[in-house]
């Protein structure tokens, strides 16, 4: 199979002939290939979901929201810093984390993770969203539920990517899903930054769409997420109706994509960015404006 078997799609035959075929490969050793057509091909609108709301989750965290209301990046460009982390993970997802663009792309990520003093526990705990929140998500609203094969790559994908940034301790599948489970019981809480860095986080999401829905739109966000991070943030409770029709929202979009037919064109890696019309046309990596390359 060609390299850019998953860029380009090869699932002419029938919906489920890419899971027949994610099947046959090895989860750990061809990670990056079966995480590119999971994240690509099968669930794009679902893991660009997922991983939005694995970042709003590290926000929780007072220790980690701190810091970042001490950056101003938030305040001042949550749309960029939003975009500059979207572009570098999908830079390693589409290309690989040892190509060419998937080492410049961790070299801005370290490069920027280095100006700070953070935990190890709090890069594991990031580290985790975004192997688990996806995982999660898809099983409660994907068109079908992840295959022990797609969760396995996963894992390793964000696995190698963790011990090329230098985390240390990095656990084994179930250790790392408890280990997620127990930092948030422990850790998530209300502090004035989590709700600043909350508050200028929801402002960006709500901004994506037309003004007149822009009130509708944080309330559906708001009433999407758990009760502990509603919690944490410091957001208002939503009435049970908003928070069934938030869940009967997903499920419903699950189900029309079930029955769409098998999507041909990756989509990882092109999502609209904002901050950088048109990119990757025209831009460098280096470009990003949160993380000169100098």
């Amino acid at each position: 199979m060609s390299r850019t078997a998953g860029e380009r799609g090869f699932d002419p035959l029938g919906k489920y002939a890419r899971l027949r075929l994610i099947r046959r490969l090895d989860p750990e050793r061809e990670h990056t290939l079966v995480y590119r057509i999971s994240a690509g091909l099968e669930f794009p609108w679902d893991y660009t979901r997922a991983l939005e709301l694995a970042l709003f989750r590290t926000f929780c965290v007072p220790s980690i929201s701190e810091l970042l209301r001490h950056t101003g990046e938030f305040e001042c460009r949550a749309q960029q810093r939003y975009d500059d982390t979207s572009i570098l993970m999908e830079e390693m997802g589409r290309h690989g984390y040892d190509s060419q663009r998937g080492k410049q792309a961790l070299r801005m990520v370290n490069r920027m993770h280095g100006r700070y003093d953070i935990s190890n526990d709090d890069m594991l705990y990031v580290l985790s969203t975004f192997i688990y929140e996806p995982i999660r998500w898809i099983d409660a609203y994907g068109w079908r539920p992840l295959s022990d094969h797609e969760r396995t790559a996963a894992y390793w994908h964000y696995h190698q990517i963790g011990v090329r940034m230098g985390i240390r301790g990095i656990p084994g599948y179930e250790e790392f899903d408890r280990f997620n489970r127990d930092y948030e019981a422990e850790h998530f809480r209300y502090a004035d930054s989590n709700h600043e860095v909350g508050r200028y986080n929801l402002a960006m999401v709500c901004a994506w769409f037309p003004k007149p829905l822009r009130g509708l739109a944080r309330r559906g966000f708001i009433a999407g997420l758990e009760p502990a991070m509603r919690t944490a943030f410091g957001f208002p409770e939503p009435k049970s109706w908003e928070t069934s029709a938030v869940t009967a929202a997903l499920r419903l979009h699950g189900a029309l994509e079930r029955l769409r037919p098998a999507r041909q064109v990756s989509r990882l890696g092109r999502g609209k960015k904002l901050s950088y019309p048109g990119y990757p046309n025209g831009y460098r990596l280096g470009d990003l404006g949160a993380l000169p390359d100098r």
